[in-house]
């Protein structure tokens, strides 16, 4: 055998190693790729429902916003009446009230003063917060 064949036999066995090598690998990725293919496919029989779901729930929430919108609607417009009715009562009957309590607590006190009764008279006190007034000791020497 000659170089030239031996470098041959070399090439070829090289050339053999290579296309098996190539070959594991594209088996692999093939493998792969139904793997992938297969996941995908689960994934969207999955994802459509889901999403169909999701999709009756925004709307059922949004039906259910739009009813509480109405609801704080027609109570803001009760809070405005209501206050619209305390407003005219308090204007209608307030100042009547009033007087009439007024002239009942002047016809109390006139009723229940006494010709006769002379009022007492008030001691003026002088209050200096954390001292006693020097009158106010004698006051107490006295009585105690």
């Amino acid at each position: 055998m000659s170089g030239g064949e031996v470098a041959g036999i070399l090439v070829a066995v090289f050339w053999a190693i290579l296309v098996s090598f190539l070959a594991v690998v594209l088996v692999r990725l093939s493998q792969t790729l139904r793997a992938t293919t297969k996941l995908v496919s689960d994934v969207t029989e999955q994802a459509v429902p889901l999403l169909s779901d999701a999709s009756a729930t925004v709307r059922s929430a949004q039906t259910q916003l739009d009813k509480v919108d109405a609801i704080a609607t027609d109570v803001q417009e009760v809070t405005s009446n209501a206050s619209a009715l305390s407003t005219t009562v308090a204007s209608t009957f307030g100042g009547p009230l009033v007087k009439v309590a007024a002239f009942g607590y002047g016809v109390r006190r006139a009723m229940g003063r006494n010709k006769t009764e002379v009022p007492e008279p008030t001691t003026r006190r002088t209050v200096i917060v954390g001292r006693t007034v020097p009158s106010a000791r004698r006051r107490q020497k006295r009585r105690g």
